[in-house]
């Protein structure tokens, strides 16, 4: 019988059949999973084949996984050199970002956006919180906003707080599988309050003493649309880790850059100092962001020189 998983909490799954009845589902003990190497071999949004254990029973056996059409993936938060799947066969990443209470990094937004190119999962930027921005945080969103459109990124202003620009995301989530990402504090959960009616996930206040958020959520988690489409909550992140990643291939995963690659002198040219660079000379006439560019050094600093 087929099913998807729409919750994971370690060992044991929540899934729903095609049916639509829920059931509780752990995975077959001598099931062979050679090629996956993740901390979760099973993810939100899987599609898996699984056998009821008992006729009166709630619970189920998954014996297989179907092939991915995509998934997003992170460094495991408790392993360095293991990696983590976020969620499997999505339409599109949706990162909640704020400018304040709490202030969400260029490098943090860029990380992900790196990651959502990685594995071909369109991504959309969406600002929070818009309520409590002054005349510094709505310039510096007007920046953002230009520079992320720019290069393809679609960018959103909302406030779960006055329901401002609400209705907009409500339509971009509208018949699609959406992964919702963040830092903790940034209002996730009070958007899916919004979006899910009866909902009613449990949200916390950004901890006055650190200006980070407070962690909601412990396990990803999908949720059906009442409009039609699915939404995956994820736990707060505090930084998002890059996996699988060499330094000749960042540039590839930064739009801007990937359509000036082959103007390079070099074929193997990193974007430093070398001559005949490309994307240098973009970033010195202003083509590209000098601020995304700082981005992408940062990134290569961060991918240890063993991985390429």
């Amino acid at each position: 019988m087929k099913a998807i998983v729409y919750k994971s909490t370690g060992s044991w799954y929540i899934v729903k059949d095609e049916a639509g009845k829920f059931h509780n589902a752990r995975m077959k003990g001598v099931m062979k999973l050679d090629d996956i190497t993740s901390t979760n071999p099973v993810a939100v949004g899987d599609i898996v084949e699984m056998e009821i254990e008992a006729a009166e029973s709630n619970t189920a056996i998954i014996d297989e996984i179907y092939d991915r059409h995509n998934y997003i993936n992170r460094q495991s938060p408790r392993h360095k050199h293991q990696h983590h799947i976020v969620a499997a066969n999505l339409d599109q990443s949706v990162l909640v970002a704020t400018l304040k209470e709490p202030r969400t990094s260029q490098g943090f937004i860029d990380r992900f956006l790196v990651a959502s190119e990685m594995y071909h999962v369109p991504a959309i930027i969406v600002f929070n919180k818009s309520d409590l921005y002054k005349a510094k945080e709505l310039e510096k969103y007007e920046q953002w906003k230009t520079m992320y459109e720019e290069v393809g990124y679609k960018v959103l202003l909302i406030s779960a707080e006055t329901k401002e620009g609400v209705d907009e995301f409500k339509s971009i989530l509208k018949g699609k599988t959406s992964l919702l990402s963040g830092h903790s504090g940034v209002g996730k959960s009070s958007l899916l309050n919004i979006v899910v009616p009866g909902l009613d996930l449990k949200t916390q206040d950004v901890s006055g003493w650190s200006g980070k958020g407070v962690h909601t959520t412990t396990f990803a988690e999908m949720f059906d649309l009442p409009e039609g489409g699915r939404i995956i909550d994820t736990p707060g992140m505090r930084e998002f880790g890059l996996v699988d990643i060499t330094r000749q291939e960042v540039s590839h995963y930064f739009p801007e850059m990937r359509e000036r690659l082959n103007n390079c002198q070099f074929n193997n040219c990193l974007h430093f100092n070398e001559p005949g660079c490309a994307i240098k000379e973009a970033v010195n006439d202003g083509k590209i962001s000098e601020d995304r560019y700082v981005s992408y050094l940062s990134i290569m600093e961060s991918i240890e020189e063993k991985s390429y």
